[in-house]
């Protein structure tokens, strides 16, 4: 069986002429292209406002965590909240040498206060860490 390519009989042309076809569908992609909107990456970040506050009163050598009995919690004798208590942890660790942080929990004060300011020391990663009062409870005297 022999097949020719020129059309000499005048016989219609079976074949599909598949280039405007082609070229259509590219016209259609580059336009759908262009009518895509841009994607945009946003990140949002929540930046420092600089409120011109003192930097915190940190030692360098020893600072005292102190726990009352009305439950407020004490950064060498100042009162501060539980997020100040981690921003203050969180600049110990990062000075050289790291300070020491003494915790001295009042004898009467509540056991919950006690294990959230460990649960937020242990979250700062502190290195050095001791207890200071242990002898007035040892006594009995408190």
């Amino acid at each position: 069986m022999q097949t020719t390519t020129d059309n000499d009989s005048g016989e219609p042309m079976l074949d599909i002429n598949t280039t405007p076809l082609i070229d259509v569908m590219l016209v259609l992609l580059i336009m759908l292209i262009i009518t895509i909107p841009p994607q945009t990456h946003a990140v949002k970040l929540d930046l420092p406002v600089n409120t011109n506050a003192p930097p915190p009163p940190i030692e360098p050598l020893k600072n005292t965590v102190g726990l009352t009995a009305q439950g407020q919690i004490t950064w060498n004798g100042n009162p501060i909240s539980k997020e100040q208590l981690r921003s203050y942890l969180e600049v110990t660790q990062q000075m050289n040498p790291v300070p020491e942080l003494h915790l001295q929990p009042d004898a009467t004060a509540r056991y919950e206060l006690v294990d959230e300011v460990l649960a937020i020391t242990k979250k700062a990663h502190v290195q050095k860490m001791g207890f200071v009062g242990n002898e007035y409870y040892a006594s009995g005297i408190f």
